[in-house]
Formats: C-alpha cells, structure tokens, sequence
C-alpha cells in the first residue's frame, strides 16, 4: 500500500503526515508513507485544497488533516 501526503509542508502536512504515520503503524499493515511536495504533482491529482491524502492513488482527502482514528477507517 503507498499512502500520499500532498501538500507544500505547512504545519497541517507536517500534521497529516505523522497521523498517517501513526495509522498505518496501529493498523499493522504494510505501508509506504511518502509526502509529495511539488506542486505539478500535487496538481495532477486534481487537489485544489491541501493538505490531501492519498490511497493507492486514489485521492482520500482533501483541504483537511484526519485524525488517526479517520485514517485507520480509509485503510
């Protein structure tokens, strides 16, 4: 599974990203975490608000930061 953080490194990716850290380390699944910075990739998704998460590349979330509890229930 890869999980996407996308967003410029505001605080509230800084944010999302340790959640998703979090979640997949509760769910014990195999997961890659990885934050996507650049905006043309960020733009490629469709994203217009961020931060966003993203799936297996399937666009989760976005413009808000989920809880741990929100991404154990996506996984």
């Amino acid at each position: 599974m890869k999980i996407e953080i996308l967003g410029t490194g505001c605080s509230k990716c800084k944010t999302l990203y340790d959640n998703a850290k979090k979640a997949v380390e509760e769910s014990g699944k195999e997961a890659e975490v990885v934050k996507v910075e650049e905006i043309p990739k960020i733009m490629a998704y469709g994203v217009m608000s961020t931060p966003a998460l993203v799936v297996d590349g399937k666009v989760k979330l976005s413009g808000k930061v989920a809880s741990v509890a929100e991404i154990l229930g996506m996984l």
